[in-house]
């Protein structure tokens, strides 16, 4: 197919690239003695079978639910069933009441409690309970009830982002990152279950990172803060390619937290959640697109110079979301334009048309950097199938 011919935009363009996304993990991805695997080479090997992280757990969950709803082809329901079996019995202990973080052979390997570990679980059974498992409305509850009892901080109102394995103790970093996760997490609950609660919480999350933590540092969203609220700008400098917490301005987090407004927008259309998507979505392209070889760069300092010039997946996914949303709403065709010319890039270099699914990380010259397309903790594909799934739902379309 020629890639300039396709329309990205079609349903079932999209619905097609879902299913081989799903199709790359389909042989593998289940292992029978629980949960899945969540290490993958390029051709779908697995590597490092017993390695599980509560993020990729959560996340592939979130993939069959959303297989499950779009498809209504009863094997995903049997593999998201299978993944929230593991996640009760595996990951959560209930003698510290709390959910493992990663695990080895299926023993816990670390306990530390992460909110980004608990947005994402959170996440995971919303999405359960929008495909038709109703128990997992329990286990939703349960998860928000932790994460109030142990990370919300009422009088900063946002969410702290780790705590030790015996909640005794928080550690004073600040950060956006699990609170844009938690702020998704929230709108997913609210969808799922209609409780208003979950979207003041989205609501409230919102504006604090998105508008009045975003005006500390010239109207865009930094990753790092301190135990008062202070932007840091020295945290992680000498790390800009940290998996959770690189050191920079994220343009995917700026176009992340543009989708995101637009979904609150959607349920509350206040002004200004139109106003900041626009201002995060522009800024970040203006400065981040590469006019050389094409895609999102991935990280900017304050200074608007280039801190990490390799090209991650996820950016380009969420980024094309995020274009599509700000199209539909406003009507301007130029973030059509964005979609399209993100799209194109994606075809070109990440997706693997050969084996499937796409490709995790590429230089700035758009060549791979390993053959481990997916990672525990790093990369399950979820951001792309989340990213066609809410095209389509943008569309009208599911």
């Amino acid at each position: 197919m020629d890639r300039y011919a396709i329309n990205y935009r079609d349903e079932t363009f999209l619905r097609d690239h879902i299913k081989s996304i799903l199709d790359f993990y389909h042989p593998t991805s289940v292992d029978e003695s629980g949960g899945f695997f969540q290490n993958f080479r390029d051709d779908g090997t697995v590597f490092n079978p017993g390695q599980r992280h509560l993020v990729s757990s959560t996340r592939m969950i979130f993939n069959y639910c959303k297989a499950y709803r779009l498809f209504g082809d009863e094997a995903y329901r049997r593999r998201a069933a299978h993944g929230l079996a593991y996640l009760r019995e595996r990951h959560w202990d209930g003698e510290r009441g709390a959910y493992h973080w990663t695990l080895n052979e299926h023993r816990a390997d670390d306990q530390t409690n992460h909110c980004y570990g608990l947005a994402f679980v959170v996440l995971a059974f919303a999405a359960a309970l929008d495909a038709g498992f109703e128990d997992a409305a329990e286990d939703l509850e349960r998860a928000f009830v932790l994460m109030e009892k142990h990370f919300w901080l009422d009088g900063d109102s946002l969410y702290a982002d780790e705590a030790t394995s015996d909640w005794s103790q928080l550690s004073p970093y600040r950060g956006q990152n699990a609170n844009m996760h938690s702020c998704e997490a929230m709108l997913a609950a609210f969808e799922a279950t209609a409780d208003h609660v979950y979207l003041e919480r989205a609501y409230q999350l919102a504006k604090k990172f998105a508008l009045e933590m975003a005006d500390k540092a010239d109207g865009l969203i930094w990753e790092h803060y301190t135990a008062d609220l202070s932007v840091d700008w020295e945290y992680n400098r000498d790390d800009p390619k940290n998996l959770y917490r690189p050191w920079g301005f994220q343009p995917g987090h700026q176009t992340e937290w543009c989708k995101l407004l637009l979904i609150l927008y959607g349920h509350c259309p206040e002004p200004w959640l139109l106003t900041r998507a626009q201002a995060l979505f522009d800024r970040a392209l203006a400065i981040a697109w590469d006019q050389s070889h094409g895609g999102i760069l991935y990280g900017f300092a304050p200074d608007g110079s280039i801190c990490d010039d390799d090209k991650y997946f996820w950016v380009q996914a969420e980024t094309f979301a995020a274009a599509a949303r700000l199209a539909t709403v406003t009507g301007e065709d130029g973030y059509w334009d964005w979609y399209d010319r993100i799209w194109d890039y994606a075809y070109r270099h990440l997706l693997d048309h050969r084996y499937g699914a796409w490709y995790r990380v590429l230089n700035r010259r758009n060549e791979k950097l390993s053959d481990a397309k997916s990672t525990a903790g790093g990369k399950c594909d979820y951001h792309t199938l989340g990213a066609c799934w809410d095209v389509l739902r943008t569309l009208g379309k599911c």
